[in-house]
């Protein structure tokens, strides 16, 4: 096992009209689609959308998340 370890970060975003909690582990589910050996991730701008009546529509997360790479 390699023990200079080295890892990649890309920037998500993620969006819910529940809550930023869903809008964090959706973010994570879809990315862990396409992205595998996810490891960490932190958020970095909080956001959301009102409705015409003043209210909560929906919650935006962005979010950078970590991940090791694979040896070859």
């Amino acid at each position: 096992m390699n023990e200079n370890h080295v890892g990649k970060v890309t920037e998500v975003v993620g969006t819910s009209a529940t809550s930023i909690e869903d809008a964090i582990e959706t973010a994570l589910e879809r990315t862990s689609n396409s992205v595998r050996n996810l490891q960490w991730f932190h958020v970095t701008e909080l956001r959301g959308a009102l409705n015409s009546e003043g209210k909560v529509d929906r919650y935006q997360v962005v979010m950078r998340v970590g991940f090791g790479l694979e040896d070859d």
